[in-house]
């Protein structure tokens, strides 16, 4: 892996080794909580999918609620100009 991640930008290969990091502590909480390494592993692949789509919902959540606090036909004032 380390002849792969100087040819990657360095944004990709930051994300790359989070990924990795973030599984192997999704599946070490699991693992201790459960003491099953089958579901540990289960637990550690699809908490990232799940945290994703989770991801997703509250920014299109925050980005209604943003959207919300414009005022459409609010005058030019010192503060909304």
């Amino acid at each position: 892996m380390s002849s792969l991640l100087p040819r990657l930008p360095r944004a990709v290969a930051k994300t790359i080794t989070y990924s990795v990091m973030h599984l192997i502590v999704a599946v070490s909480v699991a693992y201790a909580l459960t003491g099953n390494l089958a579901i540990s592993l289960g637990i550690g692949l699809i908490e990232p999918a799940v945290q994703t789509v989770a991801y997703m919902l509250h920014e299109d959540v925050w980005r209604r609620a943003g959207s919300r606090d414009e005022a459409p036909n609010a005058e030019p004032g010192p503060y909304n100009a």
